[in-house]
C-alpha cells in the first residue's frame, strides 16, 4: 500500500473556469443552500425516473432521454448520474461523466469521493480527496466519515490517524457525526481503548455513537464490557433501538448467556423489533451459539422476508450444534426456493457435508461453484479442501490446494490438518516444512494441526522440536496449543513431561483435562487418572462425555472395575450425561479385561440401546485375551451381522481358535476372508533414529540393515532364553518348531527393537510405535530384552503404552 501523505497532490489541476475565492467555512452546508435548482429541472420526468432507477441497465436507457431533453448540463442531473454510476459500482463511467464537466460544483466532488470510498482502493480514495483540496473544494463532514470507514475496513491505522488529524484541523473534533466515524475507525483497527477515549471525550453523544462503541467492544471480544455499556446507555436515558439489539446480541452469543439473550429477546418483542429481519437474524445466531438451536429454528420459521444472512445463520447454527443433517435440509430448501447464495452459504454447507462424511453432496456443491461464480473464492476453496479431507479424499483436497493461485495461511492449515486426519503423517509434516521454508509464519491453528501428526508418530525428539518452535513463536500460552502439547507428550511416552506442562498452564479447558486424564490412562496409571478427575470435579470446569470416556478407559487399562462402575453411574446421576455407544463399549472392555466375561455379556444384553460394533468388538477382544471360545464366537457372529467385511475382527476370531488349537475353524475363517477378499491389516512398527523414521513390517527383509538385524536377533534370542524366556508358539501351526520360532522372531516390533539396540548407545531409552496390539509372545520377549540389555523400552501399541524396564512391564501383564 502506498504511503502517500494526505497533503500531497497526485493530480495536476484540470483547467476549469476561474473559481471565485471559497466562501467562509460552512461544513454542514447542503446542496439547496449552495445552488438553486430551477423547478422545471427537478420536476422534469427524467429527474423522477432517475430517482426511481434501480440498475445499470435502466440508467443506460435513461441517459439518451436526459441528453435529448437538454438536461445533461444541469448540475442536478450530472450529480445524480455520477451518484448512480458509483452506486452501481462503475467508477470508470462515473469518471467519464465527471471529468469533462468544466464548472464542477462541490457536490460533484463529494459524490465522486463517496464513489471512490465505496468502489476503489484506499489509496485512490485519498488521492481524490487530495485533488479536491487542490481544486479548492472545502471538505464537508461526510467526506471524512467516508474515508474513516474505508480506513477501518482496511485496518489502516496510520491513514486513519491522518484523516483524524485533518478532521481536527477542519474544526470537526466536536461534531458528533464525525467523531462517531473516528470511534468506529479505531474500533475496527482493534484499538478499542483509543475508540473509548474518543467516545468519552465527546461533549454529547447520540444513539448512533452509543451503538458504535457497543458494537466495537462486542466485535473486539470484550463482550462483558459491551453489555456494561448497554446498561450505562440506559442509565443515561438512551433507549435501545434495533441497531443496539443487533450490536449486542453477538456479545451475548460470545459469552453463551442464554438468560441475558432471552431478556434482550423479550425487550425486542416489547419494543416492536421482532418483525425486523436484522433483529430476528441476530436472534437466530444468538440462540444457536447459546446451544438453543430449537428456539433459533422457531424464530427462523416465523420470519417474513428472510435474507441470505438469515439462511446462513440457520445453516451455521445447525452445524455448530452437531446437526449437519438438518443444516443440509435448510440448504436444500434454499436451492428449492432459489435463494441467492453467498460464499458463506457454500462454506456452511461444505462444513455440514464434511461432518456427515457426505462425499456425494459435497461434490454436488463443488459443481455449483462455477454457476455461483465462486470458483476463485479462496475461503470457499479452503472449505472444499476441508470437506474432501474429512470425506477421506485427501488427494482431491491436495489437487485443489495445488491449483490455488493465492494460498492463505488458512489454506495451508486446512491441508496440513487434512493429511493429519487421514493418517498421512509424513505428508502433513512435509507441508508444514514447505510452509516454513516459504517464510509463512504459523499461527495457533497451524500448530494445533501439526502437533497431532507428530503425536501419531510418537517420536519424542520431534515433539521437543515442535515445542521449541511453539516457544519461539510466542504461542506457548495459547490454551489450545498448550493442550495439544500435553496430548502430544503423553502420546510420545513422556507422560511426566505432559503433567509438568499441564501444571504450568494458567488456563485449562475441558479438553486439557481430558488429554491429561487420557494420557495417564493409556500409560496404565489409572490411579493418577482418577485422582486428576477428582481434582477436576472441584474446579469450575464441568466434565463432558469425552471426560467420562477417558476415565472409563483409564479404569479398563488398570483393572479398576468397581471404580469404573461408579463413574459410569455418575455420568447420568450427577451430570445428566446420557452414555453413548463408546461408553458402553468401554464398560464391556473394562469387565472383559478383568476376566468377568459373563458379567460383560450380561451387561450387553441389558443395554437400553441396540449394541453396535464397538461394544461387540470389545467383547471379542476380551475373549481373545482370556481364550473364551464360546463367548468369542457369539460376539463375532453379532459383529459379522453388522459389518461382515471388517478384517480385524476375523483375525481376532481366528486367533481365539488358534489359541484353542481349533485349526479347522482357523482354516474356515481364513477361507471366508479369502472368498470375500478381506485383507488382514499388516502389522508394522516404527522407530526414529537421527531424525529419520524407520518402518518395519513383519518379515521385513528389504531394510538396508536386514542381515545384521536378523543375525543380532538370533544371538539376542539365545540370551533371553538363558534368562528364562520361552517362546509362545501356540498361535503358529503346520510348521516345525524351529520355523515357528523364526516366524515369531520376524514380528515387526522385534525387528524394530533389534535395529534400535544396534544403532544406539548403551543406556539409551528406545521408543517404539506399533499399529496393532502387542502380541503375547512379543510382550514377554520384550520384558526379557529389557532385562538382559539393561535398556528401558517404551512401546505404544494401538491401545496403550508399555514401559518395559528390568524385566517388567508397566501394564503388569494386564493389557
Amino acid at each position: 500500500m502506498s504511503s502517500q501523505p494526505l497533503s500531497s497532490t497526485p493530480f495536476r489541476r484540470i483547467p476549469t473556469k476561474v473559481r471565485p475565492p471559497p466562501p467562509p467555512p460552512n461544513l454542514h452546508s447542503t446542496p439547496s443552500q449552495r445552488i438553486r435548482i430551477p423547478s422545471h429541472v427537478y420536476k422534469h420526468p427524467s429527474a423522477i425516473l432517475l430517482e426511481l432507477c434501480t440498475s445499470m441497465k435502466e440508467l443506460h436507457q435513461l441517459l439518451p432521454l436526459i441528453i435529448k431533453n437538454g438536461l445533461y448540463s444541469e448540475h442536478l442531473f450530472q450529480t445524480k448520474v455520477v451518484s448512480l454510476f458509483c452506486k452501481f459500482g462503475s467508477l470508470n463511467e462515473a469518471a467519464r461523466v465527471f471529468e469533462p464537466i468544466e464548472d464542477k460544483i462541490d457536490e460533484l466532488y463529494h459524490t465522486m469521493l463517496k464513489g471512490h470510498a465505496r468502489n476503489s482502493s484506499l489509496d485512490d480514495a485519498i488521492s481524490f480527496f487530495c485533488r479536491m483540496r487542490y481544486d479548492g473544494v472545502r471538505p464537508v463532514v461526510y467526506n471524512f466519515t467516508y474515508l474513516l470507514k474505508v480506513c477501518g475496513d482496511n485496518k489502516d491505522l496510520r491513514r486513519g490517524k491522518e484523516i483524524h488529524c485533518q478532521l481536527i484541523l477542519n474544526g470537526l473534533d466536536s461534531n458528533v457525526f464525525a467523531m462517531t466515524g473516528v470511534v468506529n475507525m479505531y474500533a475496527k483497527c482493534r484499538l478499542i481503548e483509543e475508540a473509548y477515549k474518543m467516545f468519552d471525550r465527546m461533549p454529547e453523544r447520540d444513539l448512533v455513537c452509543w451503538n458504535t462503541i457497543v458494537s466495537g467492544y462486542a466485535q473486539n471480544g470484550f463482550e462483558r464490557s459491551a453489555l456494561e455499556l448497554v446498561l450505562r446507555m440506559q442509565e443515561e436515558g438512551k433507549r435501545l433501538d434495533s441497531i443496539t439489539i443487533v450490536s449486542i446480541l453477538p456479545a451475548v452469543a460470545g459469552i453463551g448467556s442464554l438468560r441475558i439473550g432471552r431478556s434482550i429477546h423479550a425487550y425486542s418483542i416489547r419494543a416492536g423489533f421482532e418483525s425486523f429481519v436484522n433483529v430476528s437474524t441476530a436472534l437466530v445466531d444468538m440462540y444457536s451459539k447459546c446451544g438453543s438451536v430449537g428456539t433459533a429454528r422457531l424464530i427462523f420459521d416465523k420470519m417474513i422476508g428472510k435474507t441470505v444472512v438469515s439462511w446462513n445463520s440457520m445453516i451455521d447454527g445447525y452445524v455448530q450444534n452437531g446437526d449437519p443433517g438438518e443444516a443440509m435440509n435448510i440448504f436444500q430448501r434454499m436451492l428449492d426456493e432459489q435463494v441467492e447464495m453467498t460464499n458463506v452459504t457454500i462454506m456452511g454447507a461444505l462444513h455440514a457435508c464434511a461432518d456427515l462424511g457426505d462425499l456425494e453432496r459435497g461434490r454436488f456443491i463443488h459443481k455449483l461453484l462455477d454457476q455461483l461464480e465462486l470458483g476463485s473464492d479462496v475461503s470457499v476453496m479452503n472449505s472444499l479442501i476441508s470437506m474432501y479431507s474429512k470425506c477421506k479424499k485427501v488427494d482431491i483436497a491436495a489437487e485443489i490446494f495445488q491449483n490455488l493461485q493465492y494460498k492463505t495461511l488458512v489454506s495451508w492449515n486446512a491441508m496440513i490438518l487434512g493429511y493429519a486426519q487421514n493418517g498421512r503423517v509424513n505428508e502433513a509434516l512435509d507441508y508444514f516444512c514447505k510452509m516454513h521454508l516459504q517464510n509463512i509464519k504459523p499461527d495457533s491453528f497451524t500448530i494445533v494441526s501439526v502437533i497431532p501428526a507428530l503425536a501419531e508418530l510418537s517420536v519424542l525428539p520431534q515433539a521437543k522440536w515442535i515445542h521449541g518452535l511453539v516457544i519461539r513463536t510466542c504461542l506457548a500460552k495459547n490454551v489450545f496449543v498448550a493442550t495439544a502439547l500435553v496430548d502430544m507428550y503423553a502420546k510420545c511416552g513422556a507422560v511426566h513431561t505432559a503433567r509438568k506442562l499441564f501444571d504450568m498452564m494458567d488456563e485449562r479447558h475441558v479438553t486439557t483435562w481430558n488429554a491429561m486424564i487420557d494420557g495417564y490412562g493409556t500409560h496404565g496409571v489409572g490411579k493418577a487418572a482418577l485422582e486428576l478427575f477428582e481434582k477436576m470435579k472441584k474446579e469450575v470446569i464441568r466434565p463432558n462425555e469425552v471426560t467420562f470416556l477417558c476415565v472409563l478407559s483409564a479404569c479398563s487399562h488398570s483393572g479398576l472395575v468397581e471404580e469404573g462402575y461408579h463413574y459410569f453411574g455418575s455420568m447420568k446421576k450427577d451430570y445428566a450425561l446420557e452414555p453413548a455407544m463408546d461408553h458402553y463399549g468401554a464398560m464391556v472392555d473394562l469387565l472383559g479385561r478383568a476376566n468377568r466375561l459373563n458379567e460383560a455379556w450380561d451387561f450387553i444384553q441389558k443395554m437400553p440401546v441396540k449394541p453396535q460394533i464397538s461394544v461387540f468388538g470389545a467383547m471379542l477382544g476380551a475373549c481373545r485375551i482370556h481364550k473364551n471360545v464360546e463367548l468369542g464366537e457369539k460376539a463375532a457372529n453379532r459383529i459379522f451381522e453388522l459389518d461382515p467385511d471388517d478384517g480385524g475382527y476375523h483375525v481376532l476370531l481366528a486367533n481365539i481358535y488358534a489359541t484353542a488349537s481349533m485349526w479347522d475353524k482357523v482354516a474356515k475363517v481364513r477361507t471366508t476372508m479369502e472368498k470375500k477378499g478381506i485383507q488382514k491389516t499388516p502389522g508394522w512398527s516404527v522407530v526414529e533414529l537421527q531424525n529419520e523414521v524407520h518402518t518395519f513390517y513383519s518379515g521385513t527383509t528389504n531394510h538396508h540393515q536386514a542381515k545384521r538385524i536378523y543375525a543380532f536377533l538370533e544371538k539376542l534370542g539365545d540370551r533371553i532364553k538363558a534368562a528364562g524366556y520361552v517362546p509362545d508358539t501356540n498361535s503358529v501351526h503346520d510348521v516345525e518348531d524351529v520355523v515357528k520360532e523364526q516366524l515369531l522372531n520376524s514380528h515387526s516390533e522385534k525387528l524394530a527393537i533389534a535395529f534400535a539396540l544396534l544403532n544406539t548407545s548403551p543406556g539409551t531409552t528406545i521408543h517404539l510405535r506399533k499399529n496393532l496390539r502387542v502380541c503375547g509372545d512379543c510382550h514377554n520377549a520384550t520384558k526379557y530384552i529389557s532385562l538382559v540389555t539393561k535398556r528401558e523400552i517404551i512401546v505404544r501399541d494401538m491401545r496403550r503404552f508399555h514401559h518395559f524396564k528390568d524385566g517388567a512391564c508397566s501394564c503388569g501383564d494386564y493389557w
